[in-house]
């Protein structure tokens, strides 16, 4: 017999505990959330390694690589130290499983395929607004940084409209 799952928290008590923890985070560091940034240091990091030449001209790689280790990076242990609370949530609460969501119409290869590039477009969408959702849209938004908001505005928009059209022409 499998045990119950605990019961997720209030929408509003988490909200508040995210809003205490940004606020902890400006307190204590000097920076609000983020996460994009680590995954650009270790591309940036794995491109110095696969070409270091090519990466140290590169306009883009070539000054995160010269002087600098992701590992020295605040940004680096922020979305470590997320991933691991994650999944010891996940555990703890009884609601850690392994699952593939997506349209269930589809073949498991086209829906990881799917995930893949909506992650690269996120992803590239998060490098030339120069923040992601929690970079630019939480912290953004916290500092009541204009550019906060119409991240949000525009994230939420054009995931609610895939997010119809995916309903409709796969599911």
């Amino acid at each position: 017999m499998t045990p119950q799952p605990r019961p997720l928290w209030n929408p509003y008590l988490a909200g508040l505990v995210l809003g205490l923890g940004l606020l902890l985070t400006f307190v204590l560091t000097g920076h609000g959330l983020g996460a994009s940034g680590f995954t650009t240091a270790l591309a940036a990091s794995a491109s110095k390694t696969l070409a270091p030449s090519a990466t140290a001209a590169n306009a883009y790689f070539g000054p995160m690589t010269a002087s600098h280790n992701p590992l020295d990076s605040w940004i680096t242990w922020e979305v470590i130290g997320l991933a691991l609370g994650a999944l010891a949530s996940a555990v703890f609460a009884g609601r850690f499983r392994l699952s593939l969501d997506g349209p269930s119409r589809l073949p498991r290869a086209r829906r990881l395929a799917l995930a893949l590039v909506g992650g690269a477009v996120s992803g590239f969408g998060a490098r030339v607004s120069l923040g992601c959702t929690s970079g630019l849209g939480l912290s953004g938004s916290a500092v009541l940084a204009t550019a906060g908001f119409l991240f949000l505005i525009g994230f939420f928009g054009a995931g609610v409209g895939i997010g119809l059209l995916m309903k409709r022409y796969w599911q």
